[in-house]
């Protein structure tokens, strides 16, 4: 097999390393041989602890392997399972959920700060509590309908301002808003000075559901 071969193999996109990986590293402090062994694991289908197999794939000696998981279980990444099977033997089985919590727990917080400055957010904050599931989802509506967070936002704090907390009354508002064509808030405001013909009113002391 000539060389060129050999490096199409080995530049082949089957490496597998979750990027919340690299969080872990970093947190918990990993050394090479402990990065080398969580991926292994993490790459197994069948979680056993098999100091030959382990060897075998990241050329660490007896030594190597044995340290390396004492020090990943003495971080609480990795803890073994003993399984009894039917034939009377058992298996150590390695235990990653440690591991996936981590991984867990990172998305949550980028989860959690994409949240706290996205239209989402600003729901929350009027509201005053979190937003719940069927919420969520007609607020996602709304958006892959073209509606602008713009107009949603605004929508919103005319709501807020006549003390009224849902949903409903906020989707009237937008419906009767794109009904009249409306696409940023400055359309609303320019109805508004059309409207009453004189000095414009707050925004929010119009009755939009009456108009």
């Amino acid at each position: 097999m000539t060389n060129s071969i050999l490096e199409g193999l080995v530049k082949e996109k089957d490496y597998s390393f979750k990027k919340h990986l690299f969080k872990i590293v970093k947190d918990f402090k990993l050394n090479v041989f402990e990065l080398e062994l969580l991926v292994y694991f993490l790459n197994q289908e069948k979680l056993v602890f098999d100091v030959n197999d382990i060897k075998a794939i990241t050329l660490m000696d007896d030594k190597e392997v044995m340290e390396t998981f004492a020090s990943l279980s003495s971080k609480g990444l990795l803890s073994i399972d003993i399984v009894k099977r039917k034939d009377g033997k058992v298996d150590e089985k390695v235990d990653l959920s440690n591991v996936y919590k981590a991984m867990v727990t990172e998305i949550n917080t980028i989860i959690k700060e994409q949240t706290s400055t996205s239209i989402f957010g600003t729901f929350e904050k009027e509201f005053g509590r979190t937003l719940g599931p069927m919420e969520l989802e007609i607020i996602n509506a709304w958006l892959k309908s073209g509606i602008t967070e713009e107009l949603i936002t605004g929508a919103l704090r005319e709501a807020v301002f006549n003390g009224v907390n849902n949903l409903r009354y906020i989707d009237k508002i937008i419906y009767e808003w794109g009904r009249k064509g409306f696409k940023t808030m400055d359309d609303v405001d320019n109805h508004l000075r059309k409207k009453t013909k004189e000095e414009p009113k707050d925004l929010f002391d119009y009755n939009w559901l009456e108009d």
